[in-house]
């Protein structure tokens, strides 16, 4: 499967070639575009990020490189964005690292349940050879990593109907929207709950309908996207840390200069430092808003989550690195 997947990326890329789509992305008088995509809203700092990213590379470049940023899913959902990078239709994009996982599943493995304890030891594990070793996959895909920004830990929310999460029994039965990651599903299939995938553009309305009685996403992303409105509780499970691959076109990124590069990796690097730095704030100021927006706050005993989806790691055993894993346990 792996390798006709490799097969068919390798077939869109060399019919872009074909067409004159590599080494380059489009031209306009003389500078050079790049399309950036994004799922959520201009106020996710993922898009925040970026805007940095996209002013320190105009300035340095003096223009000979423009960055276009597209947000609130104009470009489409994760999975489209991504596809649209290997494709050669997107330049830029940023998900979650789970979003990347048809193509390298290792990429992934960041979102075993209860691997890290704070940002910090995420932060640790995140800028380590295993990480870069686990995304080398992604080079077969048209996809280059430039750095990495931060989704924070993943909690559950739930409406008024389905009430407050105290314990592992009152995920029981849950009929919860979650991104197509099998980890997470899996995360919530061990906590008794009934995981769906649905893309996040769809999720505010799909919550509001009453089609779920629950969703699981990070703190900030909770709140920018005023999840509230649709639902009552929430439970700080952090469950799950959501690391995401900033990453461009490949071919873009070989057909520019070293010189063009490296300013584009500096600009990366500072653009992950506003991405932390934000997502670490709002993770910690957040929680007092929802409060204040009506959402239910409780604070499960993690222990119980933590014996409850221990089970997850081996169902993995044989899509994912084994080695990889030792390593991050």
């Amino acid at each position: 499967m792996k390798v006709k997947r490799i097969l068919s990326a390798f077939f869109i890329i060399g019919l872009l070639c074909l067409m004159g789509g590599c080494g380059s992305a489009k031209q306009e008088s003389g500078a050079i575009v790049l399309k950036a995509g994004f799922s959520t809203g201009e106020s996710d700092p993922r898009v925040i990020a970026t805007q940095l990213f996209k002013e320190e590379v105009e300035a340095q470049t003096e223009g000979r490189i423009t960055i276009e940023i597209h947000s609130d899913g104009e470009l489409g959902a994760d999975s489209e964005l991504i596809s649209g990078v290997v494709n050669g239709e997107i330049d830029i994009t940023a998900s979650s690292a789970g979003n990347f996982a048809s193509y390298a599943p290792n990429v992934g493995v960041s979102a075993f349940p209860f691997l890290f304890d704070d940002f910090e030891q995420a932060w640790d594990f995140v800028d380590s050879e295993e990480e870069t070793e686990a995304e080398q996959e992604l080079s077969d895909y048209n996809i280059k990593v430039l750095g990495h920004y931060d989704n924070g830990f993943r909690c559950v929310t739930t409406s008024e109907q389905a009430g407050p999460v105290n314990a592992v029994e009152d995920m029981n039965g849950l009929v919860i929207r979650t991104p197509e990651n099998q980890i997470v599903m899996q995360t919530m299939l061990m906590l008794g709950a009934e995981p769906k995938v649905l893309d996040f553009t769809e999720v505010y309305d799909a919550l509001k309908n009453q089609k779920f009685d629950a969703q699981e996403n990070p703190i900030p992303v909770i709140y920018n996207s005023k999840l509230y409105e649709v639902q009552k509780n929430l439970a700080i499970t952090n469950h799950s840390y959501d690391v995401m691959p900033f990453v461009i076109r490949k071919d873009v990124w070989e057909g520019l200069s070293a010189e063009d590069q490296d300013i584009l990796l500096k600009a990366a690097k500072k653009a992950q430092e506003k991405d932390r730095e934000l997502i670490k704030n709002q993770t910690e100021e957040y929680i007092q808003r929802l409060e204040e927006e009506g959402m239910t706050i409780t604070y499960p005993d993690l222990d119980e989550f933590k014996e409850a989806t221990a089970p997850v790691f081996d169902s993995f055993k044989d899509t994912y690195n084994i080695d990889l894993l030792e390593k991050i346990r």
